[in-house]
């Protein structure tokens, strides 16, 4: 994380500016946009349309309603007699009445957008937490794949914005039809030369945006750095450490180098942009008082009414604004467009650890047990570095194994590729003689609990909290308390106020802390809400004193009976109750066989018991 700005060269390169041909590409992204609008509400994306549409042919109707009061106001003006507004009265009702409807229309049109846009944001959220239960536990471990996670998230967001962009130009175009029908009534050249007033800001505007973009893009990683440190600087759960070892400083000097070079970089393409825009502006302003006077000469020679100028004058003024709006708005589309194609790539990503087509049924009971044949696996980006590598022992049906050795042995990665959350690199797992990637994968991980060291603290619920062990039975509350007091978290809970419907965690109201031990208590609730075949308890008493830790293992050793247990741990009191002991060291089996038999054998595992046991002498 710390290496991001040093790396901000290569960064930088990730993704140059972005053509033309990339650009009307990137339209190709709507199509699949608006089928995620009409999911999200068909009666309401319908409904926008509709208003739309008759909001589209209102601004021609008044300026001509315009025209047709004006020139009624000329010729009565010029009456000697008493003149019959009748008709007048008429046109400025018929005036009063669109101003009437096109404010209503546009404040329902803005509610339709604005709903659609939180059902959308909302459809997409859901989607993205679906796409992201389907993908591997080695993608979460890529800095690449979460740049590409960061950028999808910002796209739940804002998408309003697009929604109403799209929407918005089919409604300036329509009317810039009926506009521009008028204006080459009188002239057909005023729309040549409107287009010529509107290019110059349209190319600027254009420029600018691919800037814009392209500095984004670039600075995904530095964006989820700030707001790490965001989190890391104010955040209950590093308090103590922040103060402890004084990384305010630190932190707030690292996000303020970070914040301020973006801020300088935006700064800089924001002056630009703005004197830029200033000048082709005026380019196009004076090509539109060019038009202006033109059609003012034929007013005052006679060739057209004062309603007729009145009438031009207004249309050219409305089609030059909305040509212009929507060239602008065109780049700015294309721009968001693009952004879209960060949410498709996201959804693109594949999982390669999947069922095959056709599944192997998952044994019940497990009979023979797991096999490791010359199991190897090195983690991406790993260079040559092996996690494991020539692994081979069977994990016996009814089994108690325990894995001992130095971290980074390859522990946990050995218990990851039980549980399927990775496949072998080389080599390959067998469960009662078939490999275990021909099994359905939902099927092995149902049959297979895992509790990790570093179990997350749902700030959820006590209850919740330890039902996420099987969270389909998460109503079931005898189930619920029954884990707990299995698990020594029953004593926990009796403590809290709001006993099993307590919050736990601080980030929501009335939320109640737990220590390490008693967290870990609730966690190991979650074994025994799982009805697995393969328990899996990677340091589970770690936090807990020795009285609780015994007492977890007498129930766990019932809990686990009849069935396979893999218990990781650096504390020999809890590795020799296992049937067998497996020493890993760099990643590689040393030995295995029972408590007793290892001392014997005199290696690793016993010069590590003596170490252990001369420390509690």
């Amino acid at each position: 994380m710390y290496m991001a700005r040093q790396n901000k060269t290569t960064n930088s390169t990730d993704k140059e500016d972005v053509s033309w041909r990339e650009r009307f590409a990137a339209l190709g992204n709507l199509p699949a946009f608006f089928r995620l609008v009409w999911q999200a509400s068909p009666g309401l994306f319908i409904g926008n349309v509709l208003l739309r549409l008759i909001r589209a042919a209102i601004p021609a109707t008044t300026l001509y309603v315009g025209k047709l009061i004006i020139d009624q106001v000329v010729q009565l003006s010029g009456q000697s007699g008493p003149a019959d507004t009748t008709q007048l009265w008429w046109l400025v009702g018929a005036e009063f009445a669109l101003a009437v409807l096109s404010t209503g229309i546009g404040r329902a049109v803005s509610l339709i957008d604005g709903l659609l846009g939180d059902l959308l944001a909302n459809r997409i959220s859901v989607q993205l937490m679906e796409h992201a239960a389907t993908l591997d536990l080695e993608q979460f471990e890529d800095a690449t794949f979460y740049d590409k996670l960061e950028r999808a998230r910002r796209q739940t967001s804002g998408r309003t914005v697009l929604l109403s962009g799209v929407f918005g130009q089919v409604q300036e175009l329509i009317s810039i039809g009926f506009l521009g029908a008028g204006l080459a009534v009188y002239n057909p050249w005023l729309l040549l030369l409107i287009l010529v007033a509107v290019t110059p800001s349209f190319i600027g505007d254009n420029y600018f945006n691919q800037r814009s973009y392209s500095l984004s893009r670039s600075w995904t990683p530095e964006r989820r750095e700030l707001d790490y440190l965001r989190y890391v600087g104010a955040s209950d759960e590093t308090a103590k450490e922040v103060k402890i070892f004084g990384l305010s400083g630190f932190l707030v000097d690292r996000f303020r180098t970070l914040s301020t070079d973006f801020f300088q970089q935006n700064k800089k393409l924001a002056i630009s942009r703005a004197g830029w825009g200033v000048l082709l502006t005026g380019l196009g302003t004076a090509g539109y008082y060019g038009a202006y006077v033109w059609i003012v000469l034929r007013a005052v020679t006679g060739q057209i009414s004062l309603g007729d100028l009145t009438f031009l004058a207004g249309s050219f003024r409305q089609v030059r604004s909305s040509l212009e709006g929507i060239l602008l708005q065109f780049s700015s589309l294309t721009q968001e467009a693009i952004y879209l194609q960060d949410l498709f790539d996201y959804f693109a990503i594949k999982p390669l650890i999947h069922s095959p087509r056709t599944t192997r049924p998952f044994p019940s009971p497990i009979r023979e047990g797991f096999t490791f044949e010359n199991v190897g696996f090195k983690y991406a980006n790993s260079a040559d570095r092996w996690a494991l590598r020539n692994l081979s022992f069977t994990l016996q049906a009814g089994e108690k194994l325990a894995l001992v050795g130095e971290n980074g042995a390859g522990k946990t990665t050995l218990v990851k590729l039980l549980a399927r959350l990775y496949d072998p690199t080389e080599g390959r797992i067998l469960l009662d003689g078939y490999d275990l990637r021909e099994y359905d994968l939902d099927e092995v991980r149902h049959n297979i609990g895992v509790i990790f060291q570093d179990y997350t603290r749902f700030k959820m619920s006590a209850g919740v909290n330890i039902a996420v062990g099987d969270i389909d039975e998460r109503t079931n509350q005898p189930r619920i308390q029954q884990s707990a007091e299995r698990s020594l978290a029953d004593t926990v809970i009796a403590k809290l106020s709001g006993g099993y419907d307590q919050q736990l965690g601080r980030s929501f109201g009335k939320g109640v802390e737990l220590s390490g031990g008693e967290w870990q208590k609730i966690a190991l609730g979650r074994a025994y809400m799982r009805d697995a075949q393969l328990i899996i308890l990677d340091e589970p008493t770690a936090a807990l004193d020795a009285r609780a830790e015994y007492e977890v293992f007498q129930r766990f050793a019932q809990l686990t009976e009849g069935r396979s247990s893999v218990i990781i741990s650096h504390r020999f009191s809890t590795v020799r109750m296992a049937d067998r002991i497996l020493v890993l060291e760099n990643g590689s089996l040393l030995e295995i066989g029972s408590h007793y038999a290892l001392l014997e054998k005199d290696g690793r595992y016993a010069e590590l018991f003596g170490l252990q046991a001369r420390g509690y002498q």
